[in-house]
């Protein structure tokens, strides 16, 4: 069986029958041949039988519509010895031109489904021709003699399978409308429990595609079993500190303490109360989740979105359901969620997010990960609040470090929900109300902006914000709006946006062509001194091209050396207990994270925050280093009129340099982020002894204690504290700087050398699957410009 008919049973959620068709001989062409009577005796179960009954007639029909503008030969019409091999492994693949439906009976919703499955079956379809193109050249390659253009050759591939999934991140109370925008946006209905207004938790959901089989599945992720111990023995020391505790009840301090009550009464009961922590890791409380014991993932897997939802429900805290006694989402980390056949999450992961971390290490230590790597926020309000919702702008500006400077985001999205309630307006025409709804609208973005703009804008640009008004509940059940009044599908849109802007199919096409050009090339290479010629001007080039750079970072590096030299000014700062217990942090139920190490660090992260945002951009085309990356270039455009003959190694060189450019581009935007929260984990490193020994006081005078050793300490160190801080980072960005500069030099000239300066007898012919691949870049295209 070949990879085509793999990826076809995968993308119809059927799986379990790959190894059963593989047994039988099914390849692409007997595919297209299977009569009812073959499938009977491959599929022997109803259910799954007519699922693929349907799925082959849709495919037919697909093929049959689009035959009429094709661009690619079938496989059968290619005539050489290597295309014969080639019928074995490749399907036909044709422009997908329009369907003859009535167009006029469609709702917007439907018409724009079936736009976007017909793009993606085409991308879907060349993809797979050009991977199974590949495996074929990659086994011609294992045939041959081994050298190292060969070894070369099939590393760059394997290199071809890149993945890189987009995070959204959804910030928003519960009862804002979270779960509801989620579902309506992914078209799953009661996937995603909804809760009350009280109900919030520090579990983190993400939502992705399944693509492995049609069924619901949750992973349930927990936290490791030895910080579970941890924070039980907390309990102890809470006990200890009563007297203070009954001092300061209604403190925010007491947060903590709180938390953990809750914690205990959700999972033990009133039983805790009882216990020593000892008693309380018995396995009896664990049966139902030995995975908890066993540090590993637990998976729940059902046919419907609806029962994986009451099912995940114990895990997540979302939702009330009072036949549950014990809930285990004080020990969960997290729970993904995957959706079968769902194209909006192909690339791309949604993630409901609590607002502010969590007081649990790894929990936060997840968190300020995923909000790191989130290319796109959105905060949700409620419409009649949102620009006063100062919980939200909370959230916001909580999370700016990690999404700005120190993280990735490039569009924030602020979602006012629950648009069309109004109110009582059931006496008003429809017309009315819709216009009622709309006006609303209008304005609510309007003062949503506006509250924007009075933020610190020292992470992001206003290019980056837009405003949405979304109704969840019209889009699902249309009363009074039409579906683009609801803004759901432009958010569709925008998550779509994101698989496509991923490129996979893209990435993978060119890729693949450059390599065959330079296999090509190689084959057909007779005389080598036009060679030398051309490979001296591409050095030439890349010297010219990597001094550049160089001149751009040692500015740059200057630059932070000055910004960093600035003296920072003194600051008041207010210790609460729990500082100290939690390393210099402090996270209240609500409101902003108390971080005394980002305090300490402030000054050092202003004096830096406007020359690193320039050095290392979120947003715009520009790119990181003042663009000097994006710039790159051996201009080998110019040279291929110069040297026709090795217009197939230049062509190669191109999509390599692209290549290159983009794995850089990535390991600058991973780096950066460490670079910039360096500074405050050196902070935070340095304090550790001192917030320890704070930690240890007791009973009367604790806080004028804890106050009194922290200002003495930081009197004491904070010259070499700075001073270590700001060598750090700096350290830090000169190795991303010769790491780049290493890079690009190294892997270019092994390029150049290999592909223009290797004498190899052995590399195979490929002109008919250049010719194919080259045909289908042309395609792919056409198909992305339509």
């Amino acid at each position: 069986m070949d990879t085509f008919v793999c990826d076809k049973l995968n993308q119809w959620g059927l799986s379990e029958f790959i190894e059963i068709f593989k047994d039988q001989g099914v390849d692409t062409e007997s595919l297209y041949c299977l009569e009812d009577q073959d499938i009977d005796n491959l599929i022997t179960k109803v259910g799954p039988r007519a699922r693929f009954k349907k799925r082959l007639k849709q495919l037919k029909e697909e093929e049959n519509t689009n035959s009429e503008k094709e661009v690619c030969p079938k496989p059968c019409q290619v005539q050489n010895e290597d295309a014969t091999d080639l019928t074995k492994i490749l399907p036909s693949t044709s422009n997908t031109g329009k369907r003859k439906l009535d167009l006029q009976e469609e709702s917007s919703i439907k018409k724009l489904k079936r736009q976007r499955e017909r793009l993606q079956f085409t991308e879907s379809m060349i993809l797979n021709d050009v991977k199974n193109i590949m495996i074929h050249v990659h086994a011609k390659l294992q045939n041959q003699e081994t050298t190292d253009l060969n070894e070369f050759l099939m590393t760059k591939i394997r290199d071809l399978e890149t993945d890189k999934r987009e995070l959204v991140g959804v910030f928003g109370k519960t009862g804002a409308g979270k779960t509801s925008l989620i579902n309506a946006v992914i078209g799953v209905k009661k996937l995603l429990p909804s809760g009350d207004v009280d109900a919030c938790t520090s579990v983190m959901i993400k939502v992705e595609a399944n693509v492995l089989n049609s069924n619901y599945e949750a992973e349930i992720e927990f936290i490791n079993k030895e910080e579970w111990e941890d924070e039980l023995g907390t309990v102890d020391r809470f006990l200890e500190d009563d007297e203070e505790q009954e001092k300061h009840d209604d403190d925010e301090e007491n947060d903590g303490y709180h938390d953990l009550i809750e914690k205990l009464t959700a999972l033990y009961g009133e039983e805790w109360k009882q216990k020593s922590s000892q008693q309380l890791m018995d396995n009896r409380y664990f049966r139902e989740i030995p995975e908890f014991l066993q540090s590993t993932k637990k998976i729940l897997t059902c046919d419907s979105a609806i029962e994986l939802s009451a099912k995940m429900l114990k895990y997540t805290k979302q939702g009330e359901d009072k036949d549950i006694k014990r809930w285990y989402w004080p020990i969960v980390k997290c729970v993904t969620v995957k959706v079968p056949q769902n194209n909006f999450l192909q690339h791309v992961t949604l993630v409901d997010l609590p607002g502010n971390g969590d007081r649990n290490k790894s929990r936060d230590t997840m968190w300020k990960k995923i909000v790191g790597n989130c290319s796109t926020v959105w905060i949700v309000s409620e419409i009649n609040r949102a620009a006063s919702d100062r919980e939200s702008w909370e959230i916001l500006k909580s999370a700016s470090t990690f999404l700005g400077n120190g993280g990735e985001c490039r569009n924030i999205h602020f979602i006012c929900t629950k648009s069309d309630v109004l109110g009582d307006l059931h006496d008003d025409s429809p017309a009315d109300v819709q216009a009622s709804i709309v006006n609303r609208n209008l304005k609510a973005k309007d003062a949503v902006g506006k509250e924007f703009i009075k933020l610190n804008k020292k992470y992001f640009s206003n290019e980056c914000f837009k405003v949405f008004t979304v109704s969840s509940a019209e889009f699902l059940k249309p009363k009074y709006l039409k579906p683009e009044d609801t803004e759901i599908p432009e958010l569709q849109d925008f998550l779509q946006n994101l698989n496509d802007s991923h490129s996979v199919t893209l990435n993978y096409v060119f890729g693949a062509q450059g390599i065959l050009s330079l296999i090509q090339g190689a084959s057909l290479k007779k005389v080598a001194g036009c060679y030398k010629v051309v490979s001296d001007d591409l050095e030439a080039n890349l010297n010219c091209q990597l001094e550049g750079i160089r001149d751009e970072m040692r500015e740059i590096y200057s630059t932070f050396i000055k910004c960093l030299d600035r003296k920072s000014g003194s600051a008041q700062y207010y210790i609460l207990k729990s500082v100290v217990k939690n390393g210099g942090i402090h996270k209240p139920r609500k409101g902003k994270e108390i971080n005394f190490n980002m305090k300490l660090t402030s000054s050092l992260c202003k004096s830096i925050d406007e020359e690193f945002r320039k050095t290392f951009p979120n947003e715009g085309n520009c790119g990181p280093f003042n663009g000097v990356i994006n710039k790159f270039s051996l201009d080998v455009e110019k040279l291929k009129p110069k040297y026709k003959d090795a217009d197939l190694q230049l062509t190669f060189l191109k999509t390599e340099e692209e290549k290159l450019k983009t794995k850089l581009n990535k390991m600058i935007r991973d780096n950066k982020k460490v670079i910039y929260m360096s500074l405050t984990k050196t902070v935070e490193e340095m304090m550790k002894e001192c917030y320890e020994k704070a930690a240890q006081f007791r009973g009367k005078n604790t806080l004028q204690n804890i106050r009194e050793t922290i200002q003495q300490y930081v009197y004491n160190f904070q010259n070499s504290m700075f001073e270590k801080a700001k060598n750090v980072m700096l350290e830090l960005l000169l190795k991303l700087m010769a790491d780049i500069l290493g890079l690009l030099e190294k892997d270019m000239m092994e390029s150049i050398e290999l592909s223009l300066n290797t004498e190899d007898c052995t590399i195979p012919d490929v002109s008919t699957e250049l010719g194919m691949v080259q045909k289908l870049c042309k395609e792919l295209s056409s198909s992305m410009d339509a």
